[in-house]
C-alpha cells in the first residue's frame, strides 16, 4: 500500500503532482514532475500551488514538464526486462574442482534468482 503525497504548502491538503528543488549556485528553481521518492531539500506541490510558483526577485524559474510518451514502458525498458530475465534463467557453466577462491563456497544449482551453495569446509566425501 501506497501513501499519496500531500503538498508541501502549510494548510494544503491536495495531492502533490510536481517537485520543487531550489539550486542555490544557480539562483533557479526547478519543477518537474513529482520525483519518485520524498526527498528532504525538495517540496512536493499540488498542480495549484505549481502553477501558481513565482520565483524570488532575481530568480528563474525552469518547468520541467513531463514527456507524456515517457509515462509508460517504452519498448527498451520492455526488452531490458526480457532480457534480465532470460540472463537469470540461463544455467550457469558447471564448475571444475578447485576452480575459483580456494575457500569460497561453490554454487552447485540455481533457479531465477535463488542459489544453492555448498559450503567449502563440509565434507563431500562421506562413508
Amino acid at each position: 500500500m501506497s501513501i499519496a503525497r500531500i503538498c508541501s504548502r502549510a494548510a494544503c491538503h491536495q495531492p502533490a503532482v510536481s517537485t520543487l528543488t531550489y539550486v542555490y549556485a544557480d539562483s533557479t528553481c526547478v519543477l518537474g514532475p513529482l520525483a519518485t521518492y520524498a526527498e528532504p531539500h525538495c517540496y512536493d506541490l499540488c498542480a495549484a500551488h505549481a502553477d501558481r510558483l513565482t520565483a524570488p526577485n532575481g530568480w528563474e524559474v525552469i518547468r520541467l514538464a513531463p514527456d507524456p510518451a515517457a509515462a509508460g514502458p517504452s519498448s527498451d525498458d520492455l526488452e531490458a526486462l526480457a532480457n534480465a530475465v532470460r540472463e537469470a534463467a540461463r544455467p550457469l557453466p558447471p564448475r571444475e574442482p578447485g576452480a575459483g577462491t580456494p575457500g569460497a563456497p561453490v554454487e552447485v544449482a540455481r533457479r531465477g534468482h535463488l542459489r544453492m551453495l555448498q559450503d567449502p569446509g563440509a565434507n563431500t566425501s562421506e562413508g
